[in-house]
């Protein structure tokens, strides 16, 4: 295979991830009760997004909050904890979906707010919920040639003006059980922000290796889940089927270069309890070492990823192996291993 297989590694390290959470929280009970005369009118039941997605809350970003400055924010805390100062960083990638306008790109923005040097590349990857991943790669790889020394990888996500077009949307009259259906991943959205800094291994002895991993398209399924500021529209039963199917062969390819069966923590794309426990049951992974953050911050994007390895980092010990994985819209599947 000539493009697209397995990639490694040789000297690049994740030195820090950071978070910022949104401060506002919104119940899926707040849910029901803006949508209750939508359930009523269509006989659905309270409680779908507790029960059926493991949803119980999302955050949102209060009113002295915005996703640029939050990833500002993220940005900061991870160069200081990464020993870094912004005049080193090299690149700026910004994995965001959200974004306030087609151009400028959102980097540019945070490549300001941040103090970052003229000579730092910046600009933006848009590849749905494996944007981060696919940068922490493309970073990995620019670290490894020597064209730049320090990376920082950043994310910010608002989901507010979308659950909110939403909700008013659901609450027409000439919506029906399959429209309402095909909106209600936009219910499980939530606000949040992430940083990560990479750099050389061979000067940061106590970072954390990129060792590794792979990506796989299906692209034939494209528009089975297509969102924009107006709203997400998904076929939720085809797209988990396929993005399923595709986590499958990615697995089976990534052999023999690699074994991921007894990772001691899988850190994936979080969406709900059926996309988890499905993708746990996929490949067999041991749902113990797989940490579960959408029960209580919804799916973030691309930033469930470092916020889930941000949450979780507390319990990992060197020598750890982990794998970061998930599957996005369009359809892509993103593997990569992490020696902490």
């Amino acid at each position: 295979m000539d493009g697209n297989a397995t990639t490694t590694h040789r000297n690049v390290a994740l030195l820090s991830v950071a978070s910022t959470l949104a401060s506002r929280v919104t119940t899926s009970e707040e849910l029901d009760d803006r949508l209750a005369p939508a359930l009523k009118r269509l006989r659905l039941p309270r409680g779908l997004l507790q029960r059926v997605a493991g949803v119980l809350e999302r955050r949102n970003w209060g009113p002295d909050q915005s996703f640029d400055t939050a990833a500002i924010d993220a940005g900061k805390r991870a160069l200081a904890e990464a020993g870094v100062d912004a005049s080193e960083i090299g690149l700026l990638i910004n994995t965001s979906v959200t974004r306030p306008h087609l151009e400028p790109s959102v980097a540019v923005r945070l490549h300001h707010g941040l103090g970052l040097p003229s000579s730092a590349i910046n600009f933006d990857i848009a590849n749905a919920c494996l944007g981060f991943v696919n940068a922490m790669s493309l970073a990995g790889t620019m670290i490894d040639s020597g064209q730049i020394r320090y990376a920082l990888i950043i994310d910010g996500e608002d989901a507010d003006d979308v659950q909110v077009t939403t909700v008013n949307r659901l609450l027409g009259e000439g919506v029906k059980r399959k429209d309402f259906m095909a909106e209600f991943a936009s219910l499980t959205l939530g606000s949040g922000a992430a940083a990560a800094v990479l750099g050389p291994a061979d000067a940061h002895p106590k970072g954390h290796r990129l060792v590794g991993g792979i990506t796989r398209a299906a692209t034939q399924f494209h528009d089975l889940c297509v969102g924009s500021v107006e709203g997400m529209f998904t076929d939720a039963k085809a797209l988990l089927k396929n993005g399923l199917d595709l986590v499958q062969a990615a697995w089976r390819d990534a052999l023999p270069d690699w074994s991921w069966k007894d990772m001691d923590r899988y850190i994936t794309h979080q969406v709900s309890k059926v996309h988890s426990d499905s993708f746990v049951k996929s490949v067999g992974l041991d749902p113990t070492r797989v940490p579960a953050t959408f029960p209580t911050l919804g799916n973030i994007g691309p930033a469930s990823i470092p916020i889930t390895l941000d949450q979780e980092q507390k319990n990992l010990r060197p020598g750890d192996r982990v794998l970061l994985m998930g599957v996005g819209s369009g359809i892509n599947t993103a593997m990569l291993e992490l020696a902490w």
